[in-house]
């Protein structure tokens, strides 16, 4: 569905008790799905939770677009996990990856006069007051200046406003779905509310986008906009519109595997360029925030997500996945005990199961990172792999809360990137940028 045929949004609820209204509705409605599900079970026992699962993304997901900001964001999130939630989930929330109902005129024309004291007719020579594009945070515009052809991403009124207050909201329903324990829920909460509160100041966007590509200006067959810290403000950025295709419509050209290669080892350096070079990365790859150009190059659109990497997390955390420290036992509980995934407290057997389970789960992650070319296309190494998470999240040993809050992103990244590899089938070379570890002892 395009934004012309989706339904616009005249008003947001901003204020607190509107929006906690707003949770508290959908709350019975879910409540309404458990009691219409077990009465159906009543007289089918062996009705499974396929209805339930869809009524309830329906539901959530239709209260999370119109309220917009982090909690449509950690829908988005979570869409991209194949291995957290059923998959009615996963294919109601990855909508926010492209179609949240997009903003109503008026509300567009007011937060420009907001912050520019201005309506956009009087800052651009064109602007197209319909939406392309409508995310979970904000939506993009095409305008026109100067005879450059411009994107202008502008954010839902309230959203970086109501990001904790949101998130207290949004935590039952996580909580729920994520059969996370309280405290490791509360970890997850946090690192997310940091992102985000970066995420919704566009001003910092602008800044670290300009920094990033400029940084990255280095590698083959990436491009970047440029950016217009002048017609940018705190909720709204202006940059240079790129012409091409996103991921989904890019596929469904049946484009060649020469081709799929060179996107799929863009993407590739252009994820573990930052990782190893910059020490910091974009930490939202879902397939929104990246074009296929005109030129078969990778645009990338967003830098608004970005995640910095210490050194007590980027040295034991690489050593793991990129040298022979599991040879040795004492050194790799030592990396665990950093990373606290093993924990003070443990007795002897549990460190001996944890050891045991997070090396299986490390060197199965770490296959791309061991050969000097990796082909995305292999099914078995995803069926392992998610098979395995699958496995791991049932186990009652991972209820506790276990790793440093840097997991949380720098997962949801690799996953995310080895995922958009998958879906182009792409063969690489995965030697290009290395970790900077020497034999894991750092």
């Amino acid at each position: 569905m395009s934004n012309e045929e989706a339904k616009e949004q005249n008003s947001i609820p901003t204020g607190k008790v509107e929006r906690s209204a707003k949770f508290v509705k959908t709350g019975f409605k879910i409540g309404g799905n458990y009691i219409k599900h077990y009465s159906k079970k009543l007289f089918n026992p062996d009705l499974d939770r396929s209805e339930l699962n869809e009524d309830n993304a329906t539901d959530i997901y239709q209260s999370l677009s119109e309220l917009k900001g982090s909690a449509l964001k950690v829908a988005q999130m979570l869409s991209m996990d194949k291995n957290l939630l059923p998959q009615a989930y996963v294919d109601k929330f990855s909508q926010s990856q492209y179609n949240a109902p997009p903003l109503s005129g008026p509300l567009i024309v007011q937060t420009f006069k907001k912050y520019f004291g201005k309506t956009p007719d009087q800052i651009y020579d064109k602007f197209n007051i319909r939406s392309t594009n409508a995310a979970s945070i904000g939506q993009v515009h095409q305008a026109e200046l100067d005879g450059k052809k411009l994107a202008v991403k502008i954010q839902y009124p309230g959203v970086g406003d109501s990001i904790s207050s949101d998130l207290k909201l949004v935590k039952p329903f996580a909580f729920r779905m994520l059969g996370m324990s309280e405290k490791e829920l509360d970890v997850y909460m946090k690192e997310v509310e940091e992102r985000l509160l970066e995420e919704t100041d566009y001003e910092l966007e602008v800044r670290r986008s300009i920094e990033f590509s400029i940084a990255c200006k280095i590698l083959d067959n990436v491009v970047f906009p440029d950016y217009y810290p002048d017609l940018s403000s705190k909720r709204i950025i202006t940059m240079d519109w790129l012409d091409g295709m996103h991921l989904k419509e890019f596929l469904a050209t049946n484009p060649s595997q020469e081709l799929r290669n060179r996107i799929g080892q863009a993407l590739w350096d252009f994820y573990n360029y930052q990782q190893h070079e910059l020490r910091a990365v974009h930490a939202d790859p879902h397939p929104g925030n990246f074009m296929i150009t005109t030129d078969d190059k990778l645009g990338v659109i967003d830098f608004g997500c970005i995640k910095v990497m210490p050194d007590d997390f980027y040295y034991p955390f690489f050593s793991l996945t990129s040298t022979n420290l599991f040879e040795d036992k004492e050194e790799t509980i030592k990396a665990f005990r950093k990373l606290e995934m093993i924990l003070p407290n443990d007795t002897p057997q549990q460190i001996e199961f944890y050891h045991g389970m997070y090396k299986q789960m490390i060197s199965l992650f770490a296959k791309p990172y061991i050969t000097p070319t990796f082909d995305f296309s292999d099914k078995t190494f995803f069926d392992d792999l998610f098979g395995f998470g699958e496995k791991v999240s049932k186990m009652p040993e991972f209820k506790q809360a276990r790793g440093v809050k840097h997991f949380i992103y720098v997962n949801r990244t690799n996953f995310g990137l080895y995922n958009i590899l998958h879906d182009l089938k792409a063969f690489v070379k995965t030697d290009t940028y290395k970790p900077h570890v020497e034999n894991g002892r750092n």
